[in-house]
């Protein structure tokens, strides 16, 4: 399921955990896809926390509590780590990360604390989701079987990768408008992960954010930069970036295309990606700013002219993300949209 999708999913699920209707949700998917950050983007706009629980480096009794003696009688004790009114809040999630890493004997131990949300005396606080996630088996990693009585203890969702929802959460997280251009010119790299191939650098939606830090750290020194992206998405995607990166000064004059004196669109596909992501970006650094209706006119009139119909959709659909309905008010927009339309009708 795209990540928009499943975000909408667990952001439901987090709200109705209070009213006693919320189903515990598991998510599966490679290494790097942003299982864990979706989590945390669900707690931080429902204003909880995130109690992250790895089962892969526990033992039995961090869960069950350890038990000891009280007037004849044994008792356990209740583990600080999990979620408590007074110390964590009212809202929440307990997320139970690497479950499908963890030792038979630990996941078992969450059976209860999954399905009737208690451990013995312990019980799981209303208003408090439980998320868990996991790699698949042929992902490489450290994984066990999950048990059926586990596995059915949980609604699953498989979280794919899908580069319009990595692009919308890119531009809102900062991301190098450098990186953003290059998948869009090469999406099959978003994510390229063959286990069988042993690797130990990849790209992943998670590794090209460490590329954006690289890019930040060593773009003055191209020997340092070629290096440092290669060691973030491999070999072959982070030579592919610094190419791309270095040709770059052939982009047109963005400030010449927003003040409505033209341009040109390059003749290269890869340079088209870049002005295209460019202004996208640029519009984004206007967007409080009163000439942002102005430059959206420009931009809308500069993306009629690719050769390509689908790289001014893609640019207004970019666009569309990043501003919102203030796009629709544009006159230019009406424009734009009846020759799309025309081409989508006749061609």
């Amino acid at each position: 399921m795209r990540p928009a999708q499943l975000i909408a999913i667990l952001e439901r699920e987090y709200s109705s955990a209070a009213s006693g209707h919320h189903t515990p949700v598991m998510l599966w998917g490679p290494p790097g896809v942003g299982k864990s950050d979706m989590v945390s983007q669900i707690a931080s706009v429902g204003e909880g926390s995130v109690i992250d629980i790895r089962l892969s480096q526990m033992e039995p009794s961090d869960l069950r509590g350890i038990p000891f003696h009280q007037e004849g009688l044994v008792e356990w004790s209740i583990p600080a780590l999990l979620p408590d009114l007074e110390r964590h809040g009212e809202h929440g999630i307990l997320f139970l990360d690497e479950i499908t890493s963890a030792p038979p004997t630990v996941s078992a131990a969450a059976y209860q604390l999954i399905l009737d949300r208690r451990l013995g005396e312990y019980q799981v606080p209303d208003g408090w989701a439980i998320f868990a996630a996991g790699n698949r088996q042929g992902d490489r990693g450290v994984t066990y079987t999950m048990p059926a009585p586990l596995a059915n203890r949980f609604s699953h969702y498989e979280v794919e990768v899908h580069l319009d929802d990595w692009v919308s959460w890119a531009w809102d997280h900062g991301i190098d408008e450098r990186v953003i251009a290059f998948l869009r010119f090469r999406p099959e790299l978003l994510f390229d992960f063959d286990p069988a191939h042993n690797p130990v650098a990849f790209p992943t939606p998670r590794s090209w954010e460490f590329a954006h830090r690289a890019l930040h750290k060593f773009g003055a020194e191209d020997q340092l930069l070629r290096g440092a992206l290669q060691g973030c998405v491999g070999n072959a995607a982070g030579i592919e970036l610094a190419a791309f990166i270095d040709n770059l000064h052939n982009l047109p004059d963005l400030d010449q295309i927003l003040s409505g004196k033209g341009g040109e669109i390059p003749k290269e596909i890869d340079l088209q990606y870049a002005v295209a992501t460019a202004l996208v970006g640029r519009a984004i650094k206007m967007k409080e700013a009163p000439q942002l209706s102005e430059a959206l006119g420009y931009i809308l009139e500069y993306a009629n002219h690719f050769p390509q119909r689908e790289m001014g959709v893609m640019l207004v659909s970019d666009l569309h993300r990043a501003i919102g309905e203030k796009l629709f008010a544009v006159p230019q927009f009406g424009e734009w949209a009846k020759a799309i339309a025309d081409v989508m009708l006749y061609e």
